[in-house]
């Protein structure tokens, strides 16, 4: 729990550089009291990232160390009430990093194994990405430690796209003629009833509007509007029939605002047939372990396990904690369950070499 502690306080938001350069070197010494020797900081790309182990695994650990929440955003930074460890991030996954260290650490034998952890996960991973493929690319296998959903590993995992909407209309004064203004704001509101219809309820595809950012003053007309998209499928399928939909919305409003569209898949689906073999063996080694049987999870959350399953890497999430509430107030994590789940990591990964 101390070492979670570390993490945990120092917060760590994606965008505050300097803050994850600091949270990377906390759990670089971490990895150095636990394993012996330090591992490789770098740079990638302009973000801090952290590499332990071979530089051509046969099994890659793979973390992330950035939270979504700005800082003063989750207080306390640390609070353990029984069971319950709370704080920005211990869910969503620095409880994970502790759990993959731990679990390297009980290794007879670490020849193989690498844990990597990185600092872009939560927007997407742009810098981050090449990396961790080039990692993985010869691995046998990927075990990534995004938390579990109520203990269940994750099996398949959604595809993400991100898209921004980019209207641009004329700004005019706001009381003297309005008239003669381009209205951003009312010409992106305009487009809300496309955006939505492209999702897909039946087969899981979501559309979300998220962020919007329009107008500069009280009494200037809106000459910029700006919409940020959400999109999540199951299948490639459907990221293509949302990706034409919504790049079609491109070109001029009625009112004569010109419309831009940025963006596009970010992530594939990590199908079933990516963890199916893993997840059998996940499952015989909390057996032989004695702890409850395992469940499984398709969950609408990417994770960078889509980039090394898309390689065609066998690729299982959710070995990290226990608790809830990714991204939300009530975040949480298992104190209890980090030992085990280090425990089923630790023997997965031996019998993952023992092949």
């Amino acid at each position: 729990m101390d070492l979670v502690r570390r993490l945990v306080e120092i917060s760590s938001p994606t965008a505050d550089l300097d803050a994850c350069r600091r949270v990377i070197d906390e759990a670089n010494a971490i990895l150095t009291e636990l394993l012996g020797a330090p591992g490789e900081v770098k740079d990638v790309l302009g973000r801090p990232t952290l590499r332990w182990g071979s530089a051509t695994p046969r099994v890659l650990l793979l973390t992330h160390l950035d939270t979504v929440w700005p800082h003063g955003s989750f207080e306390p930074l640390w609070q353990v009430s029984g069971d319950v460890i709370r704080g920005p991030g211990v869910f969503d996954m620095k409880a994970g990093f502790v759990q993959a260290a731990y679990a390297l650490q009980s290794l007879a034998n670490r020849d193989g194994v690498t844990i990597l952890a990185t600092t872009d996960e939560e927007t997407g991973s742009e810098c981050s990405r090449a990396l961790i493929e080039e990692i993985a690319a010869g691995a046998e296998a990927v075990l990534v430690f995004e938390a579990s959903l109520d203990g269940k590993l994750k099996t398949a995992r959604k595809g993400t796209s991100m898209y921004r909407v980019i209207v641009e209309g004329r700004a005019a004064h706001a009381g003297l003629d309005p008239e003669k203004g381009i209205n951003a704001t009312l010409e992106i509101a305009t487009l809300y009833p496309a955006i939505l219809a492209a999702a897909k309820s039946s087969v899981g595809t979501t559309v979300t509007p998220t962020v919007l950012h329009s107008g500069t003053t009280l009494n200037t007309v809106p000459a910029l509007a700006q919409l940020d998209i959400d999109v999540r499928a199951f299948t490639m399928a459907e990221q293509s029939r949302v990706h034409a939909e919504i790049t079609s919305l491109a070109g001029t409003t009625r009112g004569g605002a010109s419309i831009r569209i940025e963006g596009g898949v970010n992530r594939a689906p990590l199908d079933p047939s990516s963890s199916a073999r893993l997840f059998e063996m996940a499952v015989k080694c909390a057996e032989e372990l004695g702890m409850p049987k395992l469940g499984s999870a398709e969950v609408g959350g990417a994770s960078d396990g889509n980039f090394t399953a898309a390689l065609g890497i066998p690729t299982i999430d959710g070995i990290g904690a226990v608790g809830e509430g990714a991204h939300a107030a009530n975040e949480w994590a298992s104190a209890s369950a980090i030992p085990e789940r280090a425990r089923l990591a630790s023997a997965l990964i031996t019998k993952i070499l023992a092949q």
